[in-house]
């Protein structure tokens, strides 16, 4: 990333996320067109203006998944009529993520203990890999389907791995008594009728962040919502394909916003902070323009505030402690706590994106651009978007936390 990239990455509210060298891409993840760079071999996902247009490379589709279900309590006038509802978008497949989900419905406050059990399983199924490739290489072996059977086994324990994860992060939200927004489908019968009829939980969603975080995160749905920050009972007409590309987005500024956010408090409790940022009371000033600049760059304006303008919602950009302190980063630690760690978060992205959103149909006219008549709409309010974006960017944030959690017990983070 070269000097006047990386400054022009730091004004903005939401930084460049990059996914390490064993990432993977998906549909809300990679993309293609004058709005991005295209991942090169360091899986670089950068941000330009108005970006949210093309993709490339959707997942796989995978087999028949199982969803985590739990029981909707119900009175005597409609227990005839209760439902199973599931606590999570996403439908895990493997035995440990069905075990986990069990466990979930049942006894969540056990699932640290059961992923415990999980790792170890993990750890023993890899030391045992690791004797069985010495002896592999005896002579006469047949090395190539030796290699086959070791891929295949690496690829289920990264899916369990993956599945852990997905769990911890659900358990993290129950935990803090969040319900997960369910996968938005609009109603088939009347695809006007609003999709956001979930509890809002703003108010416990902003709890969980600290007092800097949140001010980042204010920042981050000013730049989206723009105007309507004030009006959040306003509803519009959206594509579902863009809404979906912010959450990603916010998961990943999340997961970002978290690393650097824990490595702010740890120098504030040692009163080692850079700049003066130790006195609580300062006041980070910024010019006019440059707040201008920053806003008009960042990659969901227009998509939903219709624009950017120098009285409009360039006025809610707040001056931030965390801010300052992340511009205080050389370029090689930018870049750094702008990476995703591991394949595996990479994939848990993917998928709970796809499984909140659907797979959408992205085709490519012959003029290289997307042809948009088949992009599906939603009516949401804005209200709901903010809802949205909250639960997105906590996501992200415990993403970071379990992460970091599993890899004490079981390596897999390989930078």
């Amino acid at each position: 990333m070269d000097a006047a990239a990386t400054a022009s990455l730091i004004r903005s509210s939401v930084l460049p996320l990059k996914t390490s060298d064993n990432g993977a891409g998906s549909m809300f993840l990679t993309a293609s067109g004058p709005g991005f760079t295209r991942f090169g071999p360091g899986r670089q996902l950068r941000f330009r203006q108005n970006a949210f247009a093309r993709f490339s490379r959707p997942l796989q589709s995978s087999t028949t998944r199982r969803r985590f279900v739990v029981k909707a309590s119900a009175s005597n006038d409609d227990a005839s009529s209760s439902a199973a509802k599931p606590i999570a978008p996403l439908q895990l497949e493997s035995p440990a993520g069905q075990f986990l989900s069990q466990i979930l419905v049942t006894h969540p406050h056990l699932v640290p203990a059961a992923v415990e059990q999980q790792l170890e399983q993990l750890q023993t199924d890899r030391d045992s890999e690791g004797q069985n490739k010495d002896a592999s290489s005896a002579p006469g072996t047949d090395i190539v389907l030796y290699r086959r059977i070791a891929e295949l086994k690496e690829n289920e324990r990264r899916r369990t791995l993956e599945e852990i994860l997905y769990a911890l992060v659900v358990q993290k939200f129950m935990e803090a008594n969040v319900s997960l927004v369910p996968s938005i489908t609009p109603s088939s019968s009347d695809p006007s009728v609003r999709v956001d009829t979930w509890p809002t939980k703003v108010e416990k969603l902003e709890k969980l962040h600290s007092s800097e975080m949140y001010e980042m995160i204010h920042n981050h749905l000013a730049l989206i919502l723009g105007p309507r920050m004030g009006d959040l009972a306003s509803v519009a007409q959206i594509s579902k394909l863009r809404v979906g590309q912010v959450y990603a987005a916010s998961v990943m500024y999340g997961y970002f916003l978290k690393r650097v956010d824990q490595r702010f408090q740890l120098e504030k409790s040692m009163k080692i902070l850079p700049g003066g940022l130790d006195d609580s009371k300062t006041s980070v000033e910024q010019p006019e323009n440059v707040t201008f600049k920053a806003v008009s760059s960042h990659p969901e304006v227009g998509s939903f505030a219709g624009g950017v303008s120098a009285k409009g919602f360039g006025s809610e950009i707040k001056p931030s402690r965390l801010r300052t302190y992340v511009m205080s980063f050389d370029s090689e630690t930018l870049q750094r706590y702008a990476t995703i760690r591991s394949r595996e978060a990479v994939g848990i992205i993917e998928k709970h994106t796809e499984a909140l959103f659907g797979k959408p149909e992205i085709v490519i006219t012959p003029e290289g651009t997307v042809d948009s008549s088949k992009d599906e709409q939603i009516k949401i309010s804005f209200g709901g978007m903010k809802r949205l974006v909250l639960e997105a960017v906590t996501f992200g944030s415990f993403l970071w936390d379990v992460e970091s959690h599993v890899d004490a017990r079981y390596h897999f983070v390989l930078n």
